[in-house]
């Protein structure tokens, strides 16, 4: 199921919405404030962001100026009260891809998401590397010195989100968001277990780098592992 971020602070529309987008097939994250949305929103693949203006702690537009000056592109669609011209004008003149103004008729809004979702991306072909792995999100493909091989869509967010990382330490729970989305119910030892498949399809690809555990904190990619160091081989 495709999954969107919404950054909505009323909470009784932002489940309004989340259920009229669960009927048509897609899954909502929610984000209360921008605080939230700023940790939350590059952890996870999003197809399309749903930004509210008015939040308790800044403007959403503020917020998508500085994911767009990122070079994050996925589709935004502003969410808000204001709806003179100059508002508009400025929200797709600050990266936005649509504007919906409230009040909105929810038919509309989930024609408009699944919109956003059917447009080709401009990152369409951005591969991501780290010392000789390179990942391909559109094929959802790991290369490595002898081949590439398919990986599964936990893995690809988890691998993605440690690339993104550049070898610095990625959370359990930042890896738990970007697989498996905010809320949902996952086992104990999911992480460890998707974690101990992704480096065998590493080894299976012919890649020197590792995924290296930091105990109690997360996982991180290293481009070799250091003597003494946790690369978790042996443990699932």
């Amino acid at each position: 199921m495709a999954r969107i971020a919404l950054i909505e602070d009323n909470e009784r529309l932002a489940a309004m919405i989340g259920q009229a987008l669960s009927a048509a097939g897609v899954e909502t994250d929610f984000f209360y404030t921008l605080s939230q949305a700023k940790y939350g929103v590059k952890q996870a693949g999003y197809a399309v962001l749903i930004v509210d203006r008015g939040l308790p702690d800044g403007d959403g537009l503020d917020f998508l100026k500085d994911l767009r000056a990122t070079g994050y592109m996925t589709p935004c669609l502003i969410l808000t009260a204001r709806d003179a011209l100059h508002d508009r004008v400025d929200g797709l003149e600050s990266g936005a891809d649509d504007y919906v103004s409230k009040p909105f008729a929810m038919s509309e809004l989930v024609a408009r998401v699944r919109a956003l979702m059917r447009r080709p991306m401009a990152t369409a072909g951005l591969v991501y590397t780290f010392a000789d792995i390179t990942l391909d999100p559109q094929e959802q493909t790991l290369s490595g010195a002898t081949r590439s091989v398919p990986l599964a869509p936990t893995e690809l967010q988890i691998l993605l989100s440690l690339l993104k990382a550049g070898g610095q330490t990625v959370r359990h729970s930042s890896l738990e968001h970007a697989a498996w989305g905010l809320g949902e119910a996952v086992t104990p030892n999911a992480l460890e277990v998707t974690v101990h498949r992704l480096r065998k399809k590493m080894s299976s690809a012919g890649v020197a780098a590792h995924i290296i555990n930091v105990r109690g904190v997360g996982f991180a990619l290293a481009a070799r592992v250091a003597p003494g160091s946790d690369d978790g081989r042996g443990h699932a």
